[in-house]
C-alpha cells in the first residue's frame, strides 16, 4: 500500500541495490531496511501486509547473511561499521529489542576520526561484546523450556541453540567482534589464553581468583549436574543453586549480583564469560587437569596443569589453604532470648546476638526508612537452641547432642587420617538425618501462642490470613570475610497456619543441607555453632525486584552503583538473566544486560507462587525508578554509616522491589569481596599495564 513509508523504502532499495556488486553499501542498506521493517510491522493492521513484510524480511535476512561474509574490512574504522550494521540487522531480525539497540547504537557508531584513545576502543569492544551476548541469549530465553523438555529423550536437541545462532546474522557479528577484540588486544598488549582455542579474547573475567582441577564441559541443562568442588566447570548458563566448584565459566552470564555470583566473588572462585564457540572448542580438553585464573581486570588464563610455572604451583601450597578457615563468632551470642521479637524493636546491634543480620539490619532499616519497610517478627537463636534441647523422637539423646556428635566424629576421622571426601560423605549423611529429625521436631506451645499473638498485634490479622515470607537468618552470614548469601531457605508467600509451622521447621533444618554445608565447611573451625533465627515478614507482590550494590562492580568505582532487576518477586538473586545497569557517579546510566527470563513470580493473596509470562519489548525499570534508586542509595550510604551496631562503611548489598513505583526494602548486608583475590600479586601480574591514553589509528 502506497500510504506506508516502508513501501517507498522497498522501492528505493530495489532501484538502488539490485546489483550484487554494490558490496558494503548494499549490506548496510539491507540492515537499515530490516530494522525499518521491524519498526513498522506493528503499525500495519492489514494482516496480509504484515505477512508479506515478514516474507520480505526473511528474504533480506538471507541476502545479509550471504553477503556479510564477503565484507572483509581492511581498516579498524571499517570493522566498526561492519559491527554496527550487523547489530542493526540483529535487531531487525529479532535478536535484540529496539530499546536495547537504542542503548547501544551511540557507542557503536564509528567515529569520524583518524585516531582515538585506547580507552575509546576498549569501551567500543565492551559494548560490542554486550550486543553479542544479548543477541545470543535471546534464543535461550525463548526456546530454553522446549529444549529442556526434548533433552530428556533426544540429546541432539542440545545443538539447537548453536544451529540457530550460527544460521543467523549473529554468526558474522560474533566473528567480527572477535577480530576487533584481537586488534584491540594487540594494541593494548593484552590477551587471554584458553588452552589453545581461537578467539580467546572473546572471554571476559567476572570474579578474580585462581584454581587447578579437572576441566568439565556441560553442554545441556546445568541443574542436574552433580558438581565437585575440586573441578572447573564450563556451562552454557550458571545454575541457580550451584554448589562449590573450583572454577566456573559460562556462556550466559546470568547476572553479576545473584547469590551464586556473590558467593563466587566472596570466595575467590574464578569466574568468566566465554563465547559459545569457546565452549565448543574447549570440549576436546574435557577431563584434563588445568590451571585457571581470572585477574581483577578481567584477564582470563587457562592452560594445562603440566605447563604451570613454579610461581603458579606455589599458589596451591597446603599452608595457604589452611589459612582460609574462619571461626563462627559465638562470644556475643545471647541464647537467653526465648520469646519472639518485634522486628521494629531491634537494630543492627542485635546481629549475631539474638538473631542474624537479615532481621537486625531490616529492623535498622525500619527505623531509618519506616515508610519503605514492612513490619516483621523475629524468632531468635534462643528459641531454636531451646528446641534442640528436646530429645530426638524415639531416642534417648537430644538434637544438640546429635549435632555435636556429627562434627566431633568428623574431627576424629580427620585426625585418624581419613580423606576429606570420606569425612564429608559421613557428615553429609548424618546431617541429612539431622535435617529429617528437625523437620519432625515438636514446636513448643509457647512458641505457637506467641506467633498467633504476633500476627494479630504486629500484622493486624490472625495467623492463617496474612501471607508471609519465612527467611532463614543465621549467625554465619554477612561476616567481614564471608557473605553466606542465599545459602539457606526462604519460604515464599505462606498463608496456611499449618504450613507456617511446618515452614519454621524446614527453615531451621536448611543450614544442614548439602549445598549450604559445602559452601561453608572448608571455611569453618566450629560448624556446630551455626544457629538459625527466622525473620517473618508480610509478602509484598512487587511488580519487579532485584539488588542494588552501592559500588560499581565492573568499574571498581565506589561512586558508581550496580543494579539488577527482574519482573515479579525474588528477582535477580537466583541467577536470573536480569536487567542490569551501571549507574555512574557522573550521571550516566549504562545498560549492562537486558532481562532474558520468560517467566516471573507473582504472589497471590491465597499463598504460594504463580508464574506469568514476560516479554522484552520494554525495559523493566523506567527513568523515574532509576532516579529513585540513586536517591535511595545515597540515603542508605549516609544513614547506615551512623546507625548503631553497624561496623561496616559499605559498600552495601540491598535487596528491594517496586510496587506501583514505590520502593520496598527487604534486606541489606555488606558487599563482601575476597581480599586474597583482590590483592593477589599473581593475578595482578597476568594483567599487563594498559596505557588508556595511547592514540590508535583507525586506518
Amino acid at each position: 500500500n502506497e500510504k506506508y513509508p516502508i513501501r517507498q523504502s522497498l522501492e528505493s532499495y530495489i532501484d538502488n541495490f539490485a546489483n550484487e556488486d554494490n558490496g558494503p553499501a548494499r549490506i548496510m542498506a539491507t540492515a537499515e531496511l530490516l530494522y525499518q521493517i521491524r519498526q513498522e510491522i506493528p503499525t500495519i493492521t492489514w494482516q496480509k501486509g504484515r505477512l508479506a513484510l515478514m516474507d520480505i524480511s526473511l528474504a533480506l535476512e538471507g541476502i545479509f547473511f550471504k553477503e556479510i561474509q564477503n565484507w572483509k574490512p581492511q581498516k579498524a574504522a571499517e570493522m566498526m561499521d561492519k559491527i554496527c550494521y550487523s547489530g542493526m540487522a540483529a535487531t531487525g531480525t529479532g535478536f535484540l529489542e529496539e530499546w536495547e539497540w537504542d542503548e547501544l547504537v551511540t557507542d557503536l557508531s564509528a567515529p569520524n576520526l583518524e585516531k582515538v584513545p585506547l580507552s575509546y576502543l576498549n569501551n567500543y569492544l565492551a559494548r560490542a561484546r554486550n550486543m553479542v551476548e544479548w543477541g545470543t541469549n535471546m534464543p535461550h530465553a525463548i526456546y530454553q523450556d522446549v529444549v529442556e523438555l526434548y533433552e530428556g529423550f533426544e540429546p541432539l536437541v542440545l545443538g539447537f541453540f548453536d544451529d540457530r545462532i550460527r544460521g543467523s546474522v549473529l554468526l558474522s557479528l560474533g566473528n567480527s567482534v572477535g577480530e576487533f577484540g584481537d586488534f584491540v588486544a594487540k594494541e593494548a598488549n593484552f590477551s587471554n589464553t584458553l588452552m589453545e582455542v581461537s578467539n580467546a579474547n572473546n572471554a571476559r573475567g567476572l570474579n578474580p581468583g585462581y584454581a587447578m582441577g579437572e576441566l568439565v564441559v556441560v553442554s545441556g541443562s546445568p541443574e542436574s549436574v552433580e558438581v565437585d568442588n575440586n573441578k572447573i566447570y564450563i556451562f552454557n548458563r550458571p545454575p541457580a543453586d550451584l554448589k562449590p566448584v573450583a572454577g566456573i565459566a559460562t556462556v550466559t552470564e546470568g547476572n553479576m549480583v545473584s547469590h551464586v555470583q556473590l558467593l563466587a566473588r566472596n570466595l575467590a572462585i574464578p569466574n568468566a564469560v566465554i563465547s559459545g564457540e569457546n565452549l565448543e572448542d574447549l570440549k576436546k580438553y574435557a577431563g584434563q587437569k588445568v590451571f585457571y585464573a581470572v585477574s581483577n581486570r578481567g584477564t582470563v588464563l587457562m592452560k594445562s596443569a603440566d605447563d604451570m610455572t613454579s610461581t603458579e604451583k606455589e599458589l596451591f601450597s597446603k599452608k595457604q589453604r589452611n589459612t582460609e578457615r574462619i571461626t563462627v563468632p559465638i562470644d556475643k551470642i545471647d541464647l537467653s532470648q526465648k520469646t519472639i521479637v518485634n522486628m521494629a524493636d531491634i537494630n543492627s546491634t542485635a546481629s549475631g546476638v539474638i538473631c542474624g543480620p537479615k532481621a537486625a539490619n531490616l529492623g535498622q532499616l525500619k527505623q531509618l526508612f519506616p515508610e519503605n519497610v514492612v513490619e516483621g517478627l523475629v524468632i531468635p537463636f534462643g528459641i531454636f537452641r531451646e528446641h534442640l534441647n528436646q530429645n530426638v523422637t524415639i531416642h534417648n539423646f537430644s538434637y544438640w547432642t546429635m549435632l555435636n556428635d556429627i562434627f566431633a566424629e568428623g574431627k576424629r576421622m580427620e585426625n585418624a587420617g581419613k580423606s576429606e571426601d570420606e569425612v564429608e560423605d559421613f557428615q553429609l549423611c548424618e546431617l541429612d538425618n539431622m535435617r529429617f529429625a528437625i523437620s519432625k521436631i515438636k514446636l513448643m506451645p509457647s512458641l505457637i501462642k506467641e506467633l498467633k499473638e504476633g500476627f494479630q498485634n504486629v500484622f493486624g490479622d490472625r495467623m492463617g490470613r496474612v501471607p508471609v515470607f519465612l527467611r532463614s537468618d543465621t549467625n554465619m552470614e554477612d561476616l567481614e570475610d564471608f557473605t553466606g548469601a542465599g545459602l539457606n531457605l526462604t519460604k515464599f508467600n505462606v498463608v496456611d497456619e499449618n504450613k507456617i509451622i511446618e515452614g519454621i521447621k524446614e527453615v531451621w533444618a536448611s543450614p544442614y543441607k548439602e549445598r549450604s554445608f559445602k559452601w561453608r565447611q572448608r571455611y569453618l573451625n566450629n560448624p556446630e555453632n551455626v544457629f538459625p533465627s527466622i525473620l517473618i515478614i508480610p509478602s509484598v507482590d512487587v511488580d519487579y525486584s532485584g539488588v542494588l550494590i552501592t559500588k560499581g562492580i565492573t568499574s571498581g568505582n565506589d561512586n558508581d552503583l550496580t543494579i539488577a532487576f527482574s519482573r515479579g518477586a525474588g528477582g535477580a538473586v537466583d541467577g536470573q538473566a536480569a536487567e542490569s545497569y551501571l549507574l555512574k557517579g557522573t550521571g550516566e546510566d549504562l545498560l549492562l544486560s537486558p532481562a532474558r527470563e520468560a517467566l516471573h513470580r507473582r504472589l497471590p493473596v491465597t499463598g504460594g507462587s504463580v508464574f506469568e509470562a514476560a516479554t522484552y519489548e520494554q525495559p523493566i525499570l523506567n527513568k523515574f525508578n532509576l532516579y529513585d534508586l540513586k536517591i535511595m542509595a545515597r540515603q542508605v550510604q549516609k544513614k547506615m554509616k551512623t546507625a548503631p551496631g553497624v561496623t561496616s562503611d559499605g559498600p552495601w548489598d540491598v535487596e528491594l522491589g517496586f510496587k506501583d513505583d514505590k520502593i520496598w526494602l527487604f534486606q541489606i548486608r555488606p558487599f563482601v569481596e575476597n581480599k586474597r583475590a583482590t590483592s593477589s600479586g599473581y593475578l595482578e601480574s597476568i594483567s599487563p599495564k594498559v596505557d588508556e591514553g595511547k592514540m590508535v589509528s583507525l586506518n
